[in-house]
């Protein structure tokens, strides 16, 4: 289960690179691609929250038996 709780954290990294990629490229001037960075960022941020959820869920099965 330690692994889990790295790519927990592993998914908010990637959020803040693609975040930090988004507003470079905002501010370049390839706004088309700053939104698929965005989105991208996004979806990083949507699976963190996804993936502690489960595994919050998974510790509480493991341990009420």
């Amino acid at each position: 289960m330690k692994y889990s709780k790295i790519f927990q954290y592993a998914y908010l990294v990637f959020a803040v690179l693609f975040i930090y990629d988004g507003i470079t490229k905002w501010s370049s001037g390839a706004s088309n691609s700053a939104y698929v960075s965005f989105g991208l960022a996004a979806l990083a941020i949507f699976m963190y929250f996804f993936r502690r959820k489960f595994a919050k869920k998974y510790d509480n099965t493991n341990n009420s038996k």
